[in-house]
């Protein structure tokens, strides 16, 4: 018989925390206090921004590399550089965050959500062809979880319609596809350095690119369409601070990744001949890098909902977060169901480029809808130790016993 839960009142796998994650250092102490006495705060008198943009691609296998403030302004900027006419279609996923769409929206372009792989969460070519139209010019494959997409039939299809392809790295630093790291397969990469992520500035992004005319019509976009001499543009500019911040973590990125990987592989073998659960399957050719851990649950094979086994392994001391309703699908948000975006105008929908209907909400991608609130998440970070990985995994093991059909 397995032991008595935790919310139950038994007595819990774990009472201690676990372990902050422990970002900044000495180096990037130093590396700032150098650039406040430099008295060179802004990327246009100082050196750090444009040695990061030259580091960072170079670490990702491109050429180019355009720097900004944020994983949203990342993508904006790819699509900005891609000069997109209004009322152009964008596919991505319906599992992301918002910042994947709002540069869509802000380019007066109509997102359109492509279905996903109930095993990996992420969408692949089949769905995206699924949702293409005659109006569809690009697409944005969302490397979820750190998980890279099945890229090369993604690439084929784009190749036979004549898209765009421009990847959301923003979870997937580091993950590779068969033998090539995202960001580096589409026209263009996005990175997102926010706190969260596998390396960070507090805020931060990133545009890498092996196009010349793309880079710098990037650049351009970046900084107010080089003050409209170019077209008209965004001030995206990355700060100094920011840049030698991002030089350090670089630096400590593959020693990150690496344990990131190790602790989630490690859990995975501890966790994967049960029953009601299962670990994150990794589509083959792939190195997921965990930005966060899914546990895909089997309520097939389950007495309780995945909320009660979430709040379960809370119990127990492990701190999964239980899964979002279809509700919480990108495509359900208020902004897009009612098409608050500019105004009452209705547009980019209403738009005379457009000039269709568009419907969003609930039922629109219901393998998304079916998935999502069987996945549990973990914040699984590299300061982790294996003690730590057994407790989380004997936790698991626990609550599947008991709640087990």
């Amino acid at each position: 018989m397995p032991g008595k839960l935790a919310i139950e009142g038994g007595k819990p796998v774990r009472t201690k925390p676990f372990p902050p994650r422990v970002q900044m250092g000495p180096e990037e102490e130093r590396a700032v206090v150098e650039v406040v006495r430099s008295n060179a705060l802004c990327r246009l008198n100082g050196t750090k921004v444009k040695e990061l943009e030259k580091k960072f691609p170079e670490h990702m296998g491109s050429k180019h590399g355009i720097a900004s403030t944020s994983g949203t302004s990342a993508i904006h900027v790819a699509l900005g550089a891609a000069r997109l006419n209004p009322g152009g279609e964008v596919i991505t996923t319906p599992i992301t965050d918002t910042g994947t769409v709002i540069p869509i929206l802000m380019q007066n372009l109509i997102p359109v959500f492509a279905d996903v792989d109930p095993l990996t969460c992420n969408t692949t070519a089949e769905t995206i062809e699924e949702a293409m139209t005659d109006k569809t010019v690009a697409i944005i494959p969302v490397h979820l979880w750190g998980q890279p997409c099945d890229m090369d039939p993604i690439l084929e299809l784009a190749e036979r319609n004549g898209l765009w392809v421009f990847e959301d790295c923003a979870q997937a630093h580091d993950a590779q596809y068969k033998g090539k790291k995202v960001g580096t397969m589409g026209d263009m990469g996005c990175f997102s350095f926010q706190q969260s992520k596998h390396m960070t500035t507090g805020d931060g992004g990133m545009t890498i690119t092996d196009d010349d005319e793309l880079a710098a019509a990037a650049a351009a976009f970046a900084l107010k369409g080089n003050y409209f001499d170019v077209f008209v543009g965004m001030n995206y500019r990355m700060t100094e601070l920011q840049g030698a911040v991002a030089l350090e973590q670089l630096k400590k990125l593959e020693g990150v990744v690496e344990k990131r990987r190790r602790n989630a592989e490690r859990l995975s073998g501890r966790i994967s001949d049960l029953e009601g659960a299962r670990p994150p399957h990794v589509i083959e050719g792939a190195k997921h890098v965990y930005w966060l851990y899914p546990l895909f649950l089997k309520p097939e094979n389950l007495k309780v909902d995945p909320k009660r086994f979430a709040e379960a392994l809370q119990a127990e001391g492990a701190p999964f977060v239980w899964p979002k309703s279809s509700e919480e699908l990108v495509y359900a948000k208020p902004a897009l169901t009612q098409k608050r975006v500019f105004g009452d105008s209705g547009c980019p929908w209403a738009c005379r480029f457009y000039g269709r209907e568009r419907w969003y909400g609930p039922g629109l991608c219901k393998t998304a809808e079916a998935t999502l609130p069987n996945v549990l998440t973990l914040a699984m970070h590299e300061c982790f130790t294996h003690d730590d990985i057994d407790d989380i995994a004997e936790a698991i093991v626990k609550v599947e016993a008991n709640y087990r059909k």
